[in-house]
């Protein structure tokens, strides 16, 4: 099944690493690793195919001050989530 989703972050300077599943949620890997970047909402879809519908989708960003995780909620088969 394809898992679709959109997430906004705060800044640019996101990449995209991969997903992992810890249990039966699916974990979406970014990573924002430099000094500066810029202050502007950014957008990325992302779409991987996956074996099994997961009981969540969450998003991990990992950056140089450590990182934040939070969850993508699904809308009409989207999952969308938002930087913090």
């Amino acid at each position: 099944m394809k898992i679709v989703l959109e997430v906004t972050f705060r800044m640019g300077g996101v990449s995209y690493r991969g997903h992992r599943w810890e249990g039966d949620a699916l974990v979406f890997e970014f990573e924002r690793l430099g000094d500066a970047f810029i202050q502007v909402l950014s957008t990325r879809k992302v779409e991987e195919e996956v074996e099994r519908r997961p009981s969540a989708v969450v998003v991990e960003l990992k950056t140089k001050e450590g990182g934040k995780i939070f969850e993508a909620v699904n809308e009409g088969g989207v999952y969308r989530a938002m930087e913090p």
